[in-house]
Parts: structure tokens; sequence; C-alpha cells
């Protein structure tokens, strides 16, 4: 079944437009709520948000739905994504939901919601409330006297905070390391840095002014050259760089130079293996992932699962499979002895154990192995299906065939913008631009 609202990690688009505005965030809200009421008991929400001008009237639409239904509102304020996951499992919440669009522009906001064992939505759940959106007949209101109620919680973001400074090694502390922290002028903006510097580091922030309309703005983890700069001009040993909700990372060593998702689950994987930590012989991650970091697994005995792209479905892999480490290239690690989802903070405390733990610099602990040559495009189309135009199928069958058995070829359409993304990968680096200028080409074509 075709999802119209919902994307690879929920409902997302420009804000007071289309699935965004506030008539139509109150009906997935009262939609959520239909979902989740099980039972006589008091049912309760959490939501939290990320720092987005829009978030104030998302929140409060999101927040009139859900008390129509019959839920109890807990408002977090400004939280990472993960924080929400983690609350709502430790506030025995039926329902977790975060008001925002992660790594996009100010102007888009989205919709991610938390089953109450802290795990986003399956397809089928998010394909039931698409139903109840389409035909509100099956949305049942709450009696006048069982509308739900709503309130603050003030201490939300020092409970995530304390929560995460328990993944940290009980023996060990951040005393004498110089940390930047890019927070993207995002959701972890109050959270991160004090619990970075509360476990002993000294600490230099950067992206932490939001003012509703620069989140993500040249800064955070899909612009880590910000960091990379300040890690160098204050002569820091690492730089960390998370995204909007703060549920993915992108690290800097102490020269500047930008360490990937691939290269951090390379870390913990072999950490842990090491340790005899390490469930499921491996590790989970996306068909974007580099092949250099399948080839490293490889050699160590340990295998690379792929999933399509989004750590939603990572996750449910995980969970099918008994593994307990996984990602995407893009930063989203998940280590599920800690957490139900990605989280950008939990991750660099991994990193940061493990540079603890060697006493060597980062770019010496993170240097896991040399990624393949890999190159990846947008495309942009305004409406139509391009890739079942028939010459693009022809032009992606005769790169696949050049590649062969030394690289990948991996083309999609993006699950949050209108964009065809074109990947490809192989020890050829002159072969690889080539194919995905030639792919681009022939898709824009197809596109126009």
């Amino acid at each position: 079944m075709m999802r119209k609202y919902f994307g690879t990690d929920g409902v997302r688009g420009k804000a007071n437009s289309g699935a965004m505005t506030a008539e139509m965030v109150l009906k997935i809200g009262m939609a959520a709520g239909n979902l989740y009421r099980r039972g006589s008991h008091r049912h309760r929400v959490v939501i939290g948000k990320d720092t987005r001008l829009s978030g104030y009237m998302i929140e409060q639409a999101l927040t009139a739905g859900l008390l129509a239904s019959g839920m109890d509102v807990f408002l977090l304020g400004p939280v990472p994504a993960p924080a929400v996951a983690m609350l709502t499992r430790s506030m025995r919440a039926d329902l977790g939901v975060m008001i925002s669009a992660s790594h996009n522009p100010y102007f888009d906001n989205g919709i991610k919601i938390f089953g109450p064992d802290g795990y986003k939505l399956s397809d089928g759940q998010e394909q039931e409330i698409e139903r109840m959106l389409d035909d509100p007949s099956h949305i049942r209101v709450a009696n006048s006297d069982e509308i739900g109620r709503a309130k603050r919680i003030e201490d939300a973001g020092a409970r995530y905070i304390e929560f995460a400074k328990r993944t940290f090694p009980r023996d060990s502390n951040l005393d004498g390391l110089r940390i930047v922290i890019d927070t993207a002028n995002g959701a972890s903006y109050k959270t991160a840095p004090p619990a970075l510097w509360e476990l002993g580091a000294e600490i230099i922030q950067i992206g932490n002014e939001p003012n509703g309309m620069n989140i993500n703005e040249k800064c955070g983890s899909t612009a880590p050259e910000f960091m990379c700069e300040r890690v160098k001009e204050t002569r820091a040993d690492i730089g960390i760089a998370l995204d909007g909700d703060a549920d993915r990372v992108i690290i800097s060593d102490e020269r500047g130079q930008v360490i990937d998702g691939d290269q951090v689950m390379a870390l913990v994987t072999k950490s842990m293996h090491e340790r005899g930590l390490l469930r499921g012989g491996g590790l989970v991650a996306t068909v974007m992932s580099n092949l250099g970091l399948e080839r490293y697994l490889t050699s160590r005995g340990l295998s690379l699962f792929r999933t399509k792209v989004g750590d939603r479905y990572v996750v449910e892999h995980m969970r099918a499979h008994g593994f307990n480490v996984g990602g995407e290239q893009s930063g989203h690690i998940v280590l599920s002895d800690f957490s139900t989802t990605g989280d950008g903070l939990l991750a660099a405390l991994q990193v940061l154990a493990e540079v603890v733990r060697a006493g060597r610099s980062v770019s010496e602990v993170c240097k896991m192995f040399q990624p393949v040559p890999q190159v990846l495009k947008n495309v942009k189309f305004k409406s139509g299906q391009p890739l079942d135009d028939s010459k693009v199928r022809s032009a992606i069958a005769d790169a696949t065939q050049r590649l062969g058995n030394s690289g990948r070829l991996v083309i999609r359409p993006s699950g949050t913008e209108p964009l065809i993304r074109v990947m490809a990968e192989g020890d050829d680096a002159k072969m690889v631009n080539a194919i995905v200028d030639e792919l681009c080409g022939v898709i824009a074509l197809a596109a126009a």
C-alpha cells in the first residue's frame, strides 16, 4: 500500500502547508490517540519538539487532537528525539511524539511517533493512521468527561542528561579532553553540552543559539565544516556535530577530518566484539553504507546486514534478528543496549569511551578502514516516477554491468524530499564519478 502522509521517518513537509497545517496536525493527533487508546486507564502521551518556529503551532494543534481523543498530554519542550523515546517508556506513556524535521531547514517540520515501547511505529500502524486520516468516520472523539488534560514537564532535559551519562563507563571520565559540540541550533542545545561537561570535558559550544529559523543552517551534522574549523582553531581533541533533533552524529578528529557513521559503527562493533558484548555476529546498516565497511567487518569474521534507507528499518531488523548495533552512514547510530532509536549523544559517548580507553588521539582510534570511492548526487523532480522511464532503466542496467563485482549502485527516491538519490561506489574512482554523472543526466531528462 502506497503511503500518502508518512515517509521514511514520520510525517514531514513544509510548515503551514500540506500535511503540516494546524488542521491536519490536529487530525493526526486524534488519529494517533485513537490508535493507542487501549483499556480504561488514563492514557498519556509525551510530546517533545526541536527549536523551529512552527513548533509552537504544531505543538498546540497536536495537543488539541490528542486531548480530544482522550489522551493526557505531557509537554517536554525542546528535547532530542531519543529523549522522547526514552521518556515514553520511563513515564509509562502510551505514546510519544517528536515534532521535528530532523536535518531539514527551519521551514519544514514533521511528526515522529513512538509506541509505548519507545520504538517508532511499524508500516502497518502508520497505514492505520493514514486510513483514519482519509476517512475521519473511523476517528472516535472522547466523551465530554473523558477529554484529556495537558501539563508541562520542566525537568525532561535533566532526566535525559542523567540517562545519557549513565551510558558512559562508570570508572571513566572526560577529564582533560577539549570538545567542540555543535548542536545545530536544535533540540539538544540544552542537553548535550551539560552532559559532556558534567562528565569532565572542557566544552566549546557552537550552534547553540536557536532563534526559530537557524536550525541546521550552515551547522550541525549535515554541515560539519563549521565544527571542523572550530576544532582546528581551538586545538580541540574532538568535534561532535548533532542534527536538528539530535538522533544523528558526525565526528571530527583533532585535525578537523570528518568521521562518518560508517567509521563510528565499525569502531563500536569492534570494541563490543572484543569485549564479548556484540550480539548478532555483526551489525545492521542500510544500502548506503560504504563497501569498505563491509570488507572491514568480513576481515574480522563479522557480517554486515543491509536494509533499505531509514533507521526505523535498521531497528526492525535488529529487533527481529537479535543485533545490538546498527545505523546509517549519515550518523544515525542505534545501540539497543541503551536506546530504542538513533541517538547522536550516546553514539558520541561510546566513541569518547574508546578514545579514553586507548589513550590515543581520535584520528588514531576512529580510522577503522579505508572507504571505497563513493559518490552520491541528487536529481530534483516535480512529479511522476522518473525511475520507471525505459531509458533510465536501461542506463541503470548498463551501469550495474560496468561496476560488476567491484562496486555497487543504489538509486532511490528520497523519503522526505522530491529527489532521486544516485549513489555509486567502487574501486575505480574515475568510473564511479562518470557513472553517477551519466545516470543523473538521464534521470534529469526523464524528470523534466
